[in-house]
């Protein structure tokens, strides 16, 4: 096995958020379900858009945030995702880059218009976002730099990428380079809705391909369709090699084999902003593992990552994180 040049390689949707303040009203009178990820057309993102209040537009994507974290915490990331070559496309890798996380994928030149996620913030600090993928579609098994991946500890990528067939193309030739070069990999299930849409697929990575899986409580009980938490985590011990479950404010479990690792959550003054909690807490968790720390000690700094995230607007850090280590 060749040294690792990076501790994770993330593979996600290149996409530049938009967030703004929202109250239950606004969300009613746009048919918006709280505290969903709905995928719009281009044309359904300019009315939203054109709807919405003041708001703070910063890189993101799930993926994207969470190698934005690893960074953070000072760990060495790369990434790989699509973006136009337009003035979003631009600010989008940049503020990877300097950022520290080396991001060479190329540009496209023609196509849809660089990703963006409109996120209504309701004042409970729950976010409701809307996804014009654009041409974060595009990303496709080309996109994939087998070089990279072997020089990568654990590549990390979205479920969300579930939904473009091409991008599915793409991660299994990424996880088929990283066993071959004896890494491992990682998969976040991304959603509820994400989950009941590729229940099957998901659970065959689960099983014969994916080293980590990330998951809320919401999705893991959908993978599994079962009513209780505990039922899902029995499911989940049968099938996965790690499983890192969260649980919001109950705190996070990390089930592997007999092993179950239960680590209370972080304390945080004030959730102002749930928006990508679990995108750092992935990125504390993946730092942690990296860096060779016990699971227990990989969830508590997934969970120190989490609560200074929600504590403000935004879904990436505002302090460096290894100064919570």
């Amino acid at each position: 096995m060749t040294s690792a040049a990076f501790d994770v390689l993330g593979i996600g949707n290149a996409i530049v958020d938009v967030i703004t303040r929202a109250d239950d009203a606004f969300l009613g009178a746009h048919g918006l379900v709280k505290g969903s990820m709905m995928l719009i057309d281009e044309a359904r993102a300019d009315a939203l858009y054109a709807a919405m209040g003041p708001g703070v537009e910063i890189s993101g994507g799930s993926c994207g945030n969470t190698m934005a974290g690893v960074a953070s915490f000072g760990g060495k990331g790369a990434y790989f995702g699509k973006v136009r070559d337009d003035q979003l496309g631009e600010v989008f890798g940049h503020d990877l880059r300097s950022l520290g996380v080396s991001f060479q994928t190329k540009s496209a030149s023609t196509g849809p218009a660089t990703a963006r996620c409109l996120i209504m913030v309701t004042p409970d600090a729950q976010r409701t976002m809307n996804t014009y993928l654009g041409a974060c579609t595009g990303l496709g098994p080309a996109d994939i730099d087998t070089s990279v991946v072997a020089t990568a500890k654990v590549t990390y990528v979205e479920g969300y990428l579930w939904d473009a067939p091409e991008a599915k193309k793409a991660v299994l030739k990424a996880f088929d380079a990283a066993h071959a070069a004896g890494r491992q990999v990682s998969i976040t299930l991304s959603d509820s809705f994400c989950v009941h849409r590729y229940r099957e697929e998901f659970r065959d990575l689960v099983r014969n391909k994916v080293d980590i899986v990330f998951g809320n409580e919401a999705e893991i009980k959908s993978l599994y369709q079962v009513e209780t938490f505990e039922e899902a985590m029995e499911a989940t011990r049968k099938e996965a090699k790690i499983a890192v479950l969260t649980r919001s404010e109950k705190g996070s479990v990390v089930i592997k084999g007999s092993e179950t690792f239960a680590v209370p959550a972080a304390p945080v003054t004030r959730v102002v902003d749930t928006t990508g909690a679990g995108d750092l807490y992935a990125s504390g968790f993946l730092f942690g593992y990296t860096h060779g720390k016990s699971l227990a000690e990989c969830a508590r700094l997934g969970g120190l990552a989490a609560a200074e995230v929600i504590s403000h607007v935004g879904a990436r850090p505002e302090q460096p994180l290894r100064g919570l280590i």
